[in-house]
């Protein structure tokens, strides 16, 4: 067999017996899960960065409708410019 079929074999074994090993190492039944104040801190933070990412949405478009009303100037301008050296 080529040397690369054999590496992938043992990679794939091995990643299978270490997810088998994760999998029963997650499941043990004296882990405890996260106690409910710690989640409450967890929800209140992710509400809090989905408030900024929305806030940086709404900043990042208002800076696409001025970037596009620069370009549309600038390219009325530019239009302007060559039919006065067309007309010269």
């Amino acid at each position: 067999m080529p040397f690369g079929v054999i590496i992938i074999a043992v990679v794939a074994v091995f990643g299978v017996t270490m997810s088998r090993v994760l999998k029963i190492w997650l499941d043990r039944p004296g882990r405890s899960g996260i106690p409910q104040p710690e989640v409450k801190e967890i929800r209140d933070g992710l509400r809090q960065l989905q408030d900024a990412v929305d806030a940086i949405a709404i900043e990042v478009e208002r800076l696409s409708e001025g970037q596009r009303f620069t370009t549309r100037l600038l390219a009325d301008q530019a239009k302007k410019t060559a039919e006065l050296i067309r007309t010269e």
